[in-house]
């Protein structure tokens, strides 16, 4: 509890505000900078933001299939109008949000095309095991090899690319 006091009076001190989460906007994809993470630039103006993909996880940059991870997600959102939606921020203090394109989910899409996980938590699956499913068993994108390395295991093993 003290910490937080502290905390608090830092930020009021420094004059910054405390981190929110960005709601939900609509912009454009500024930035790809892998298989879940993105920046947009909100159409009412400001800087563009750093997004986090909710739901999903994809390769690391520097792990088999990143790059083409990054290059799929790219494809499908770079210089487009996106619908962010989210309510929180990440450990990276990135949004944490579902991104639409044309009203269909970046995210589920990207599982779908096999160039994702769907985010696992304890015992649930996550929201997109049913696209996850379907994309091992047509061993689409990372399912291809067989080998595919979880990049919540991958980074136990190997760190951050980061």
């Amino acid at each position: 509890m003290r910490a937080c006091l502290r905390l608090l009076l830092a930020y009021s001190l420094t004059g910054l505000a405390l981190p929110a989460h960005a709601g939900s906007f609509e912009g454009v994809v500024t930035a790809v900078v892998d298989g879940d993470s993105l920046w947009v630039r909100p159409a009412a103006g400001g800087a563009p933001r750093e997004i986090r993909l909710r739901g999903i996880d994809a390769p690391e940059i520097c792990q088999p299939h990143g790059k083409s991870a990054r290059d799929a997600l790219a494809a499908h959102v770079l210089h487009r109008r996106v619908a962010v939606a989210s309510r929180a921020r990440d450990s990276y203090r990135r949004v944490l949000a579902q991104v639409s394109v044309e009203g269909r989910d970046a995210g589920a899409w990207m599982v779908a095309q096999g160039h994702a996980w769907s985010h696992r938590f304890q015992r649930d699956r996550g929201p997109y095991a049913a696209q996850e499913t379907r994309a091992r068993h047509a061993r689409l994108g990372l399912w291809a090899g067989g080998a595919a390395m979880d990049p919540r295991e991958f980074r136990k093993r190997h760190g951050s690319c980061r």
